[in-house]
């Protein structure tokens, strides 16, 4: 099933194929949608159900901002509240959640609002937020006037000044099939959209949930690359609050993992959630 599921007044875009296997929802990063998955959901499929959604001010996803009285303020918590509905009204009584980087800070979100029902989590270069009150607020003027810039140029302007940050430096190496296919999902962009999710959903203006981990009792994946070496920094440090979790670099991969070297990271992710589903080959518990 592929279409939209209204949750308090937001129209969702979910891409569910349904069934009795264990749900594995996948979120994306920023500029990203629920097409981003396409290979590993393929790889995937009659492993897990492979859940894909749109995030708030992505792709097919109508976050109401009107001031009409079901519009809600677009913000981390509202987004992780709407899944864990959108979750129960597909019939998922425990799921496990793999997000990058946006879809990780969001995953990690998820499972803070949701612990009783997430049951595992994959982070891809990921984040808790910023510690301190002066990193979020410079973090938020940074994040408003890229707004306000993706809003005066557009789409298309955006997407060269995005793909031109260092950050994406290691993904010139991929193949320009997979380079195009990242760049038309991102082309596929609301200036509207992505602006409201870096006001709403950006680091700056997220609650930090770094003194939450030690409390999240739940297996943990963490995938960072070698080349991405503060989100190295990052997990290493959430690795270390966290209860059960588990840090791996993936050597000559940067931000994007998942899409730099495919093969190892769907390997990890495959590893650890087959111990998640049979705990008797591991120490982690399984869900269904």
């Amino acid at each position: 099933m592929a279409g939209w599921m209204v949750v308090d007044g937001v129209r969702w875009y979910v891409d569910d194929p349904a069934g009795p296997l264990p749900p594995l929802l996948l979120l994306h990063g920023f500029t990203g949608s629920a097409d981003s998955w396409a290979d590993l959901r393929a790889r995937w499929q009659g492993r897990w159900r492979c859940i894909a959604v749109d995030l708030p001010g992505h792709g097919r996803t109508y976050w109401p901002d009107d001031g009409t009285p079901h519009a809600q303020a677009l913000s981390m918590p509202a987004a992780a509240a709407g899944l864990a509905k959108l979750m129960k009204r597909l019939g998922c009584s425990r799921y496990a959640v793999l997000g990058y980087s946006l879809g990780g800070r969001t995953a990690l979100a998820l499972a803070c609002h949701d612990p009783q029902r997430v049951a595992a989590l994959v982070l891809e270069s990921a984040s808790p937020g910023l510690r301190t009150p002066a990193e979020r607020q410079a973090r938020r003027e940074q994040d408003e006037a890229l707004a306000d810039w993706l809003e005066e140029h557009g789409i298309p302007a955006f997407v060269e000044r995005w793909q031109a940050l260092p950050l994406f430096a290691s993904q010139e190496r991929l193949s320009v099939a997979v380079r195009d296919r990242q760049r038309a999902i991102r082309l596929a962009q609301s200036a509207q959209g992505l602006a409201q999710s870096l006001r709403g959903m950006g680091t700056g203006a997220q609650p930090p949930l770094w003194e939450v981990l030690p409390r999240l009792a739940l297996p943990v994946l963490l995938v960072t690359g070698s080349l991405d070496a503060k989100f190295c920094a990052i997990a290493a440090e959430m690795a270390a609050s966290l209860p059960a979790a588990d840090h791996r670099v993936v050597a000559g991969a940067g931000h994007a993992v998942h899409l730099e070297v495919p093969e190892t990271y769907a390997a990890l992710v495959e590893e650890f959630l087959e111990r998640c589903m049979h705990p008797s080959a591991g120490e982690i518990r399984g869900w269904s």
